[in-house]
């Protein structure tokens, strides 16, 4: 039996598992990888205390601050189920279940698919989800970033030191991105903005050679090597049935990050926080700590 158990390993998660560590509580951490988005993240330059740092070398820092407390981490189960009974509260993974007095869920948010023709069946082939990882594979070739939010912007910008071509297929008629983002973008010589345009299918033999678009009515073809998909994320928040979310899917918190359910709290991007940034997350990470922790000690059972 734990004090408590917190889903994920991102930003809110290491933080709320750092903050619950100092607080003596006997923590579980159950999480897929360590970094959850942050380590996709290309360039960072606002988060504060470092000017310039990179996604991977932030994430390095967070696991580093994790691993200096006696916190026991199940890396790579996926959860599957949580339930409370009798005040106790049971995590159940593909590898096995576990019980708490307390939970945070801090299980962040994976990549939407575009669910268009070619899509699985180049997936690893020239479809990948993840520039930081994967864009060196691109090296001097014709590449297609699809979306225009913050991620899809941070993707060519990095694609854009490797690439030949960068071609961004925006479905809206502008960018959500940040501003500095897009000048990075617009003063750029080998990206290629394509406002109100539609990926319609993705081509290709044992590899990506293209994609069909259509532009204001008009069907086109192509040709890249490399299609990275930056369309928007979906919250991991399927295995949390028990627990109020909005239209989108995040769990509903309030400003103690309670969750409908006593006990129960969540932290980070799979919550209905207005903005998504790493932060955020470790802030709002820090707050649910705080908060599980004034639970425990308050109901005494």
């Amino acid at each position: 039996m734990y004090d408590l158990i917190i889903i994920g390993a991102g930003p809110a998660g290491i933080t709320t598992s750092v903050y619950a560590a100092r607080k003596k509580l006997n923590v579980l951490v159950i999480t897929k990888d360590i970094g959850g988005q942050a380590a996709w993240s290309g360039d960072i330059e606002n988060y504060t205390g470092y000017q310039f740092i990179s996604g991977p070398d932030l994430v390095a820092k967070f696991e580093e601050h994790l691993r200096k407390f006696d916190i026991q981490l199940q890396e790579g189960e996926l959860v599957s189920d949580i339930q409370k009974v009798d005040n106790i509260i049971t995590v159940k993974t593909d590898k096995g279940s576990y019980e708490a007095r307390a939970a945070i869920i801090a299980s962040g948010k994976s990549s939407r698919e575009l669910n268009v023709p070619g899509e699985k069946e180049f997936k690893n082939r020239g479809v990948t989800y993840c520039a930081t990882c994967d864009g060196p594979l691109f090296a001097g070739k014709d590449v297609a970033v699809i979306g225009g939010g913050n991620s899809a912007l941070d993707a060519a910008i990095q694609l854009m030191r490797i690439a030949r071509k960068v071609y961004l297929i925006n479905i809206t008629s502008e960018f959500s991105g940040d501003a500095v983002m897009q000048e990075s973008i617009n003063n750029s010589k080998i990206a290629a903005v394509m406002h109100n345009t539609e990926i319609t299918a993705i081509l290709g033999d044992k590899f990506v050679s293209g994609i069909k678009i259509k532009k204001e009515g008009k069907d086109e073809i192509l040709a890249v090597q490399g299609v990275f998909v930056e369309a928007g994320l979906i919250p991991n928040s399927g295995f949390a049935k028990i627990i109020e979310k909005n239209n989108y899917s995040e769990i509903k918190i309030n400003s103690r990050n309670e969750t409908s359910i006593p006990g129960i709290f969540a932290a980070g991007d799979v919550t209905d926080v207005a903005e998504k940034q790493i932060i955020i997350a470790a802030g709002e990470g820090a707050k649910a700590a705080l908060s599980a922790f004034r639970y425990l000690i308050q109901h005494k059972f």
